[in-house]
């Protein structure tokens, strides 16, 4: 994976920008503004976003246009999202969302160091390449894809070294979803300190 010339943030390879609303985890059903960043070397198989694997499809965008882009919405909540969005140092980016009052919410899959600040950060751990540093530890939510039983260990493994205060979400993986989502509500019945997530935003056809 190429990654483009960024000048330490002041550019991104912003793969798309749009405003919509949440579909997952524990912020389901809020309006907020998505900015996926362009670029993922971690590699999921049933991944609904490989066109944005490859960051170098993707032009080095200013930081000001994407957060002049963010403010023309009435929400005040921004995703960050990608790809892999901690691939790129985020400190700028959010010093500028927070300028202008914004709430940053993050969806990673911890597998670079965390740059940037956020008011919400969605650990989903793969383990094709596994989280790096305390993110288990500072996640405000673990969301745990599963494509098959044998995610439920790997589930239960990154709950060991979640916190206390850590919400936690078992999702079925959409293409999976009708064999799947049985066996995660008995999970969830027998270990109710998990709660189901799905990705109703796909039910409702929206992006």
């Amino acid at each position: 994976m190429r990654i483009p010339e960024l000048n330490n943030g002041d550019l991104l390879p912003l793969a798309e920008s749009f405003y919509t609303i949440q579909g997952e985890g524990y912020n389901t059903g809020k309006a907020a503004f998505f900015i996926r960043l362009g670029g993922c070397d971690v590699g999921c198989s049933w991944c609904d976003a490989k066109e944005t694997w490859n960051p170098a499809l993707y032009p080095p965008t200013p930081i000001e246009n994407i957060v002049n882009e963010a403010v023309k919405y009435k929400a005040k909540s921004i995703v960050i999202t990608g790809g892999e969005p901690l691939t790129y140092p985020l400190d700028k980016l959010c010093k500028l969302l927070k300028k202008e009052r914004m709430q940053i919410f993050l969806e990673t899959s911890g597998s670079y160091p965390l740059s940037g600040i956020f008011d919400w950060i969605c650990l989903s751990p793969k383990k094709r390449k596994p989280p790096v540093g305390d993110i288990h530890q500072i996640a405000s939510e673990l969301k745990v894809i599963i494509e098959k039983e044998e995610d439920l260990i790997w589930a239960e493994e990154n709950r060991a070294k979640a916190a206390k205060s850590t919400l936690l979400y078992l999702q079925p993986e959409w293409s999976r979803r009708a064999e799947m989502v049985p066996l995660i509500v008995e999970y969830v019945k027998n270990n109710p300190a998990w709660s189901i997530s799905l990705q109703t935003h796909k039910y409702m056809n929206i992006p």
